[in-house]
């Protein structure tokens, strides 16, 4: 396994967290517990390299890199996809360990959670795991968390509005769950930076903007009559698809100010449910963008919360919020308390993973996890 390390003994499960996953098999979700060895792709391919220095990795005796279980969202849909159930609404809970590097301190963390997938309610999908998770915190004795939430969602319905280049929307979109990419790709588009490749504007725009699959061939033949097959392990067809990208992303190296200081109006959203809403429909009118669907979900979800008991007056949203994994889809959300700068309980929708996972059709999913050591040293004694 690369770098050495400690791997603590496992953390046995105290009575709270049995009782908490016996209640969520009683609401229907069934108990599962994914292997333990995984494959590291999917997690390295979907959570970003950087999780590479993370995770526990070592290689079968043919060379496939395998981990062990770094994350229970990515092995659970795995399984589904891989049952009789795939493509039904069904609904899985577990607890059991998982395992990441850190700095310092333990490599072992034991996580209970629930994945629901096939769903089409979506907003009342999202409520039931935002208040499945505080009732988590409450059964360990912290009954008013912090209540952080987000919606890719809803910043995606924006860039989807702007009269952008579609390789610049997938961009923005892609970067908003990284930490300072966003941030450098307004910037980027902030100032004209396409003088100095001014001599082939003409051909990045019109290669942006021709049919895909055309545009693909012609720069394969153009590689291959260069006598280039591959490069840094990357195919001829992989090196085309990069390529095609920057030439879209050059296109259309600048923005317009305003578009530029309205994409980050929209950032500074912030505050509870209510005035999130209204300052989203003020800015809707404003520009004239089409956020009514994203905007009318969003006061959806905030009703349905309401009516499981939810204060929604405690929740802080914000506009810019992100859990940094780049399966992340809609709806996000983290508890936390005073104690702990890390989440206590962290979740959101995934509508996208399973596709990339390799089902044939779209599938909606949103779930949650809950740590159990961080819960257990926040709440009151059992």
């Amino acid at each position: 396994m690369t770098r050495a390390a400690t791997i603590s003994q496992p953390t046995e499960p105290d009575a709270r967290a049995e009782a908490l996953v016996a209640a969520y098999a009683r609401a229907g979700y069934r108990r599962v517990l994914p292997a333990l060895i995984q494959p590291a792709e999917p997690f390295l391919d979907l959570s970003g390299e950087e999780i590479r220095q993370r995770m526990f990795l070592t290689s079968d005796r043919h060379g496939k890199e395998l981990c062990l279980r770094p994350d229970f969202t990515i092995a659970v849909s795995r399984d589904y996809l891989a049952s009789a159930d795939a493509g039904r609404a069904t609904g899985f809970c577990y607890l059991g360990p998982i395992f990441r590097q850190g700095d310092d301190g333990p490599n072992e963390f034991l996580q209970a959670g629930a994945e629901s997938f096939g769903r089409s309610d979506t907003a009342a999908a999202d409520a039931e795991m935002l208040a499945l998770g505080l009732e988590a915190a409450a059964a360990f004795g912290v009954p008013t968390p912090e209540i952080r939430m987000g919606d890719v969602g809803l910043f995606t319905a924006l860039v989807e509005s702007l009269d952008l280049a579609p390789a610049w929307k997938r961009r923005l979109v892609k970067d908003f769950n990284r930490a300072g990419r966003l941030e450098r790709d307004l910037d980027v588009l902030a100032v004209n930076a396409g003088a100095a490749n001014a001599e082939y504007e003409g051909v990045l725009a019109a290669m942006a903007r021709s049919e895909p699959k055309a545009a693909q061939a012609l720069v394969i033949d153009l590689l291959s009559i260069a006598g280039i097959n591959a490069i840094g392990g990357r195919s001829i067809e992989e090196i085309a698809d990069r390529f095609l990208e920057q030439a879209a992303l050059g296109a259309q190296a600048s923005l317009p100010r305003e578009l530029v200081l309205l994409i980050e109006r929209f950032l500074w959203i912030t505050g509870n449910p209510g005035k999130v809403a209204a300052d989203l429909r003020a800015l809707a009118k404003d520009a004239n963008l089409k956020l009514d669907a994203a905007v009318e979900l969003f006061e959806s979800r905030t009703q349905l919360l309401a009516a499981r008991g939810v204060d929604t007056g405690r929740i802080h949203f914000s506009t810019r919020f992100f859990i940094g994994l780049d399966y992340y889809t809609g709806f996000e959300f983290r508890l936390h308390d005073d104690r702990h700068d890390a989440p206590l309980v962290a979740g959101g929708r995934y509508d996208k993973l399973l596709s990339r996972l390799g089902s044939p059709t779209p599938i909606p999913a949103v779930g949650f996890g809950v740590w159990i050591e961080r819960l257990a040293a926040s709440g009151r004694p059992a």
